[in-house]
């Protein structure tokens, strides 16, 4: 089981919402809207989708590397090493 299993449900409505606000500012660029206006949702979906990976991040965390962590050896810091790297990613983007 994943540790965003319990709120699988909102994750999947928040990245539908995100999706849908993609899909807007397409139709933006294609009616020649001002190029403020895009950017501001731009910046509103990529807030989106950061919020999205905390989540993610957070269940990751508190479950998986939490649970490695209790079994100690290789495996725990396998799922270290692995949030780091997630960790990192996150912070450059």
């Amino acid at each position: 089981m994943h540790g965003y299993e319990g709120h699988k449900d909102d994750l999947l409505k928040r990245l539908r919402r995100a999706e849908g606000q993609v899909r807007g500012i397409a139709r933006m660029v294609d009616d020649d809207k001002y190029c403020i206006d895009i950017l501001t949702q731009v910046s509103a979906v990529t807030k989106a989708l950061e919020n999205v990976a905390l989540s993610l991040l957070d269940d990751h965390l508190s479950h998986c590397v939490a649970e490695a962590a209790a079994q100690g050896g290789p495996v725990a810091e396998e799922k270290l090493k692995e949030a780091n790297q997630a960790i990192a990613r996150l912070v450059r983007s």
